[in-house]
C-alpha cells in the first residue's frame, strides 16, 4: 500500500513538472506596442481623454518559436513557474516605477472596471508569470518599460511613414521600412475600427528580442502580420491606415456611444415610458458587454 502511494505521489510530481516545462520553454519576448488611436477612433468617448499621442506598451510576452504567447499562469494546467507572485500583490512592488508606467504602459479605456492598476494585474497573469521574473514584478515591467522608451524602438520613427487618416500603406512597406532601420523585421497587427468598412488600420507593432534577462537583443519575428492583416487575398497587398492622433476637437464633435450622455425623457405617457424601458434594457445589454470585453481589452 505504501508502494502505491509512493508511485501516485511520484506521478503527480511529474506531471507536474512536464506542465512546468511546456510553460516555461519559451523562445523569446515579444514587446507590444499599440496605437491608442487606432483602438479609440471608432468611438473616442470610450478612451480617457487626453487620448496618447504616442505608441503606448501593451505588453512584453514570452513566445514560442512559432511566435504563439505562451499561455496565462494557472497552477493546474501550465504551472509554468513555482509560486510566482499573485498578481494582486505586484502593484506595491510597482510603486518606484509607477510614474514611468503611467507615462507608458497605462490604461486608456473611459469604461467600467477598467484601472491602470487592472491593466498591470492582468498582464502580469497572463504573461508576468510565465516569463523570467516570477518573483520580480518590478524588473519585468521596469524590462518592458527599457525596451519601450528607447527611440531606437519608436514606431513613430522606423516605420518611415507619417500618420495620415486618408493614405493607405502597404503592409510590406511598414515591415521592409523597420528591417531597414533595425535589421530585423517586426510583426503588425491590423484591426478594423469603422463598422461597415473593410479598410485596416494599424492597431499595434511588436519587436521580438531574443530570450534574455533582460531581453535586448533584437531578432525577426517569426509571424510578419497577424490574421486581420492577412484577411486581404492575393493578388491584392493588404494594406493600412496609419491615423493621425485623435485631438480634443475631434473628441467634442464624435457622437456619444450608447450609454453616455444619453437624455431619457419624462416619461409623461405610455409611449415615453416603453421608450424609456427599452433605453434602460439597452444600457444594461451595454454594461454586461463592456465587462465581457475586459480581458479582450487588455490581453
Amino acid at each position: 500500500m505504501a508502494m502505491k502511494q509512493t508511485l501516485a505521489f511520484a506521478a503527480v510530481v511529474v506531471a507536474s513538472l512536464v506542465v512546468s516545462a511546456q510553460g516555461t520553454d519559451f523562445a523569446f519576448y515579444k514587446l507590444s506596442l499599440r496605437w491608442p488611436t487606432s483602438l479609440c477612433i471608432a468611438k473616442p468617448a470610450s478612451c480617457l481623454k487626453p487620448i496618447p499621442k504616442i505608441f503606448t506598451i501593451h505588453g512584453l510576452w514570452p513566445s514560442f518559436a512559432n511566435g504563439s504567447n505562451v499561455p496565462p499562469y494557472n497552477a493546474i494546467t501550465n504551472k509554468c513557474n513555482v509560486n510566482p507572485v499573485p498578481q494582486t500583490a505586484i502593484v506595491a512592488a510597482l510603486s518606484p516605477i509607477r510614474t514611468r508606467l503611467l507615462a507608458k504602459w497605462q490604461n486608456i479605456y473611459n469604461e467600467t472596471g477598467f484601472t491602470n492598476e487592472g491593466v498591470w494585474e492582468i498582464e502580469w497573469l497572463h504573461h508576468g508569470m510565465c516569463s523570467d521574473y516570477p518573483q520580480d514584478p518590478l524588473t519585468y515591467f521596469t524590462s518592458g518599460l527599457d525596451l519601450a522608451e528607447n527611440s531606437k524602438y519608436d514606431p513613430l520613427t522606423v516605420l518611415g511613414v507619417p500618420a495620415s487618416d486618408t493614405t493607405p500603406h502597404v503592409i510590406q512597406d511598414l515591415l521592409d521600412n523597420v528591417h531597414r532601420s533595425l535589421g530585423f523585421y517586426p510583426q503588425i497587427s491590423c484591426n478594423r475600427p469603422i463598422k461597415g468598412k473593410k479598410q485596416l488600420y494599424l492597431k499595434e507593432i511588436f519587436f521580438c528580442f531574443k530570450r534574455a534577462m533582460p531581453p535586448i537583443e533584437l531578432q525577426n519575428c517569426p509571424v510578419p502580420m497577424d490574421h486581420t492583416c492577412n484577411s486581404l487575398q492575393p493578388p491584392q497587398p493588404s494594406t493600412v491606415i496609419f491615423p493621425q492622433p485623435i485631438t480634443t476637437n475631434s473628441l467634442s464633435k464624435e457622437t456619444p456611444p450608447l450609454g453616455r450622455d444619453i437624455e431619457v425623457p419624462p416619461a409623461t405617457s405610455w409611449p415615453s415610458v416603453t421608450c424609456g424601458l427599452l433605453v434602460i434594457g439597452f444600457l444594461v445589454l451595454y454594461i454586461l458587454k463592456r465587462r465581457n470585453r475586459l480581458h479582450e481589452h487588455v490581453e
